[in-house]
């Protein structure tokens, strides 16, 4: 007779059974990376490299004979209309000619004329006329040379200056004598004037606000906005003291018309200027970031 079967003992065996690990059949394989023989990533920083003769003629604001013609320009615009100023001055000589108390639109009048109990008699006055026609011409092209605005933002610069050049068109060829006040022509020459100095005194405002995008230091920025206000603020001065005076005007009127116009030709003359003088050193030096295997 066979020995009887304890069960405690096979239901432990079914236990230890049951937990013995299974092996997997595959064969366990351990994945390694190869080590490189330099696996630290290295981030190297370099300076730029100095501009070769190809780079010299550029910078981030355009190319440097194009900022040049520009800076150059806009030097050569007031110039003309102060130099054209000053010469026909002298040559009046019979009575002397007063940058205080004569309207600078005398200095277009051959004469002998009589305008807001002027006398007006220019001996030169076809240089005065050429310089109204040329300086507004000369700084639109400037401003049109500054190409490295955005196409939008250019127009904000293009327009004032179009009409500064507009402005001194008609002053030249309507000059403001008396007869020309009976005539008609008169107001074109008045339209003229308040074109000229609505559009030289705007452009020298927008300028200013634009001074980063056009290469010039902060300083001239604020510089072109202040002298941009004072014009205008004398603008409205002459026209207030030309409506309420009537026939006699205030003697110190020419140095008041002279404040809505110098200031922006100055202010204009140190803008060509600092943009002309920019270049290639003006840039920051570029930082370059990269890695070596």
């Amino acid at each position: 007779m066979p020995p009887p079967v304890i069960p405690e003992a096979g239901a432990s065996a079914c236990r230890q059974s049951a937990r013995t690990p299974r092996v997997s059949a595959r064969p366990f394989t351990r994945k390694t990376t190869p080590m490189t023989k330099d696996t630290t990533v290295r981030s190297t920083v370099r300076r730029a490299k100095p501009p070769t003769n190809a780079q010299e003629h550029s910078n981030a604001d355009g190319p440097q004979p194009q900022r040049r013609l520009a800076g150059a320009l806009l030097i050569a615009g007031p110039a003309i209309f102060l130099l054209g100023e000053f010469i026909s001055a002298a040559a009046w000589t019979d009575p002397a000619y007063s940058y205080t108390y004569n309207f600078i639109s005398d200095l277009g009048v051959h004469g002998p004329s009589t305008l807001f109990g002027q006398y007006m008699y220019s001996p030169l006055a076809w240089v005065m006329n050429a310089g109204f026609f040329l300086f507004g011409i000369t700084i639109l092209a400037g401003v049109a040379t500054l190409r490295d605005l955005a196409h939008r933002r250019r127009w904000a610069m293009l327009v004032p200056a179009a009409l500064l050049a507009v402005g001194g068109a008609l002053l030249a060829l309507y000059p403001g004598s008396g007869e020309a006040l009976k005539d008609g022509t008169g107001e074109y020459h008045s339209l003229g004037a308040f074109a000229g100095f609505t559009g030289g005194n705007v452009l020298a405002i927008v300028l200013g606000r634009r001074w980063q995008r056009i290469g010039v230091s902060a300083r001239m920025g604020r510089a072109l906005i202040t002298v941009g206000v004072i014009g205008l603020i004398s603008m409205l001065l002459y026209l207030a003291m030309i409506v309420t005076s009537g026939d006699n005007v205030i003697g110190i009127i020419g140095l008041i018309e002279r404040g809505a116009v110098h200031p922006f030709l100055i202010g204009l003359v140190c803008a060509g200027a600092a943009i002309w003088k920019r270049n290639n050193t003006s840039a920051p030096p570029s930082i370059t970031v990269g890695t070596a295997s």
